[in-house]
């Protein structure tokens, strides 16, 4: 069965406590435009602005997914506090309480939100977005880092590709996501 972009999901990490706006807007809104899912950690920052702006442009297709993360470890039933933000359209609640420096573990959200996706955009974020870069390596997904002040992403490992515009994470995107000669998406 040919894939096309509307089936695909793109996933967008970054800071969990300031949006980067207007690098977020743009963001969401390019998703949007080109009709494919939105998935985040459905949190706040980056996770809330690129959801806005994606579920508030005009689009045919395409959701806006938050993976959530549990309240604790003792609490797995309940949604951590803040979450979803008011913007997901399909929340999926996880038993999995970790994040920030321990997002490379296993009782982290963070595989989920990189395994589900065919290519991922790192705004700027601290140890928890460094992780989910660090899990997108080891699970051998396209990443790039966008923010057009790079010292803002500075800590990122260096071999993650840097784009200091939105015209170059559209380039990323259509390379990442084109369907290969047998139909399908192209592999990462």
């Amino acid at each position: 069965m040919a894939a096309t972009l509307s089936a695909l999901t793109v996933g967008v990490i970054g800071s969990g406590s300031s949006e980067h706006e207007p690098s977020a807007r743009a963001v969401g809104e390019l998703l949007a435009d080109l009709g494919v899912n939105l998935l985040t950690g459905g949190g706040r920052g980056v996770m809330t602005a690129v959801s806005r702006a994606f579920t508030r442009r005009p689009r045919t297709r395409g959701i806006c997914i938050g993976i959530i993360p549990c309240e604790s470890k003792t609490d797995r039933a309940r949604p951590k506090a803040g979450y979803p933000n008011e913007f997901v359209e399909l929340a999926i609640q996880t038993h999995l309480p970790y994040s920030g420096p321990e997002g490379t573990h296993d009782l982290s959200r963070n595989h989920i939100n990189v395994l589900s996706c065919a290519a991922i955009i790192a705004l700027p974020g601290e140890a928890g977005t460094v992780s989910e870069i660090e899990l997108a390596i080891r699970y051998g997904k396209p990443v790039i880092a966008y923010s057009p002040d790079a010292s803002l992403v500075k800590r990122f490992p260096p071999s993650v590709r840097r784009a200091s515009n939105i015209d170059d994470v559209n380039d990323f995107l259509k390379m990442q996501l084109a369907p290969s000669p047998d139909g399908d998406a192209a592999s990462p």
